[in-house]
């Protein structure tokens, strides 16, 4: 049985495998399957994905389940782009307030219910809905969305409306990075297919560092024609996140499930363990 690799459908983590040698992957038997983090969440916790870019929090509520791949994610110092929620009002005013929350992510509806309820002492009600901008804002105060869904909402630049990068957030009232999405691997697919997950570690390691290395040229030229914006955008966009996963990256999300934890979002911090591989120079 070779393995089911899950790949998120937004660009925030194309980086990781814009470069990868698919085709010479899949005749190994393996299988590249495009879903939403939510859904990838999902089948990643039944066994049906071996491996994938899951959401944080995804993995700290089966991080028994799974190790990280070293020095992977999709993390920021300070503004993300693409997870941001939208108000009628100024945020201190949200206390009480409906907000419709994407049922995209797990990660960034914690990481908003964290940052209101510590950072700003506030209580909104809260309601999960399908990704809708007009529809979310019809009958609630505030909106949550995250990847193409909110840079789309942001390009409309209404007026009347407050934007807040909850990256941004986290780091004005932390000063450490937040990691959205880590590299997980099931450990029962460890077992079954080590040297292939180690191709697979150095392969996204280079994908990560030759996007780098070109500025996101090429990727960004792929980009465009599906999701459309200036290119300049999208370079800004792709130089603000980061793709490595190291101490200051483990402690910020140590921090994020502790508050978590502290405000009974998640019932246990998590233990972090990571993938052990014998490739050299990764």
């Amino acid at each position: 049985m070779a393995l089911n690799i899950g790949e998120i459908k937004y660009t925030n983590i194309l980086p990781l495998f814009f470069y990868l040698n698919k085709k010479e992957i899949e005749n190994t038997g393996a299988e590249f399957i495009p879903q939403i983090p939510a859904e990838l969440n999902r089948r990643m916790a039944r066994g049906e994905i071996d491996l994938g870019g899951i959401s944080s929090f995804s993995f700290g509520e089966n991080s028994h389940q799974y190790s990280l791949f070293p020095n992977l994610s999709v993390s920021t110092f300070g503004k993300v782009g693409s997870i941001l929620l939208f108000s009628k009002t100024a945020i201190e005013d949200l206390d009480g307030k409906s907000i419709a929350l994407t049922s995209s992510s797990a990660t960034s509806v914690v990481l908003l219910k964290v940052i209101l309820k510590e950072f700003y002492g506030l209580d909104p009600v809260y309601e999960t809905m399908a990704p809708d901008y007009d529809q979310m804002l019809q009958n609630h105060s505030a909106c949550l969305l995250i990847g193409e869904d909110a840079i789309k909402a942001d390009w409309r630049q209404e007026k009347d409306i407050h934007v807040y990068d909850l990256g941004e957030l986290w780091y004005k009232h932390t000063e450490l990075p937040m990691t959205y999405a880590v590299m997980a691997v099931r450990n029962d697919s460890i077992e079954r297919e080590p040297a292939l997950l180690e191709k697979l570690l150095f392969e996204m390691s280079e994908s990560k560092q030759k996007t780098k290395s070109d500025q996101y040229h090429e990727m960004i030229s792929h980009i465009l024609p599906a999701h459309g914006g200036e290119y300049s955008f999208w370079a800004n966009y792709f130089h603000g996140i980061n793709y490595d996963f190291g101490e200051s990256h483990l402690k910020g999300l140590k921090h994020y499930f502790e508050l978590a934890n502290k405000h009974s979002l998640i019932q246990t911090v998590p233990e972090f363990t990571f993938f052990n591989y014998s490739l050299q120079g990764i």
